[in-house]
């Protein structure tokens, strides 16, 4: 696992205004594609300072060239994988050194693997749970004592629709985000005593990123994202919004919710309707 490694710090334009509307300091995790290289992105078109996290630099050079293009009024790149707390740690401890302060946290980094629980390699299994739910408990452990002390901020778990459903042949995924929104739950109420650090779920649906066609997958399928599927950037400005309306939840489409009812009022209908349907449509062999 790689630790820290600063890139490069590239200069642009812009103010700093520490806890106002911006610009903000921002680091974005997973941010080499999909969710997390738009919020990038889109933090950059703010004029912010942001900082691009990922397992290793490779696509981020370009990102931060892109951001600083964008209107960021810096970019740093950091490698580091949320697996290793050590290295969590020293993103946090190097941004803090650097800036004096970090305004929000937005988390994107996720893998996901497809297979019917018993097919699933253990190993498969073990990496979704760690990256997905540990990973974000890592970022949370570190980031937290930072905004309590600062007394502000916005730490956004990027969860999933499946962290409120269940779906056919994603156990590993389906269980790392139901534990990243019970995860976030538990970190708002704990932070309730200071009401300008925010802890937010951003629960996309099916998103049209990379991620599928990376998924590990017991049965070498073909993974597509299942209908309704949203853009990366329309999931961006939905958490990008929270740093300056933060709610303890937020759903990026109407279509989630009308899945959320219907698994939870119509369990039947589910089972023998949309779970069938939902294998059909994203699970290709």
């Amino acid at each position: 696992m790689q630790g820290l490694v600063p890139v490069r710090v590239l200069a642009a334009a812009g103010l700093r205004v520490p806890g106002g509307s911006g610009p903000h300091v921002v680091l974005v995790t997973g941010a080499s594609s999909g969710i997390g290289r738009a919020t990038a992105l889109l933090a950059a078109e703010r004029g912010d300072r942001v900082a691009l996290m990922a397992r290793s630099e490779g696509a981020l050079d370009d990102l931060a060239d892109e951001c600083v293009a964008a209107g960021a009024e810096s970019a740093d790149v950091v490698t580091a994988d949320v697996t290793d707390d050590a290295s969590v740690a020293r993103v946090v401890d190097d941004l803090v050194e650097r800036h004096g302060r970090i305004d929000a946290v937005l988390h994107c980094a996720g893998v996901v693997t497809y297979g019917r629980t018993e097919d699933v390699a253990a190993d498969d299994f073990e990496q979704v749970v760690s990256t997905n739910l540990l990973g974000s408990a890592t970022v949370a452990r570190h980031v937290i004592p930072v905004l309590r002390r600062q007394r502000y901020g916005v730490l956004v778990l990027v969860g999933s629709l499946l962290g409120h459903v269940a779906v056919p042949d994603m156990t590993p995924y389906v269980v790392s985000k139901w534990g990243v929104r019970a995860l976030a739950k538990q970190l708002s109420l704990e932070n309730a005593d200071l009401p300008d650090v925010h802890v937010v779920h951003v629960a996309p649906g099916s998103v049209d990123t990379p991620i599928y066609g990376n998924a590990l997958d017991s049965a070498g399928a073909v993974n597509t994202p299942p209908p309704p599927v949203i853009s990366p950037e329309r999931v961006a400005r939905v958490i990008y919004r929270q740093l300056r309306f933060p709610t303890a939840e937020s759903q990026t489409a109407f279509s989630n919710y009308a899945m959320i009812w219907t698994h939870n009022l119509l369990p039947f209908v589910w089972r023998r309707a949309v779970g069938p349907v939902f294998r059909a449509v994203s699970h290709k062999g």
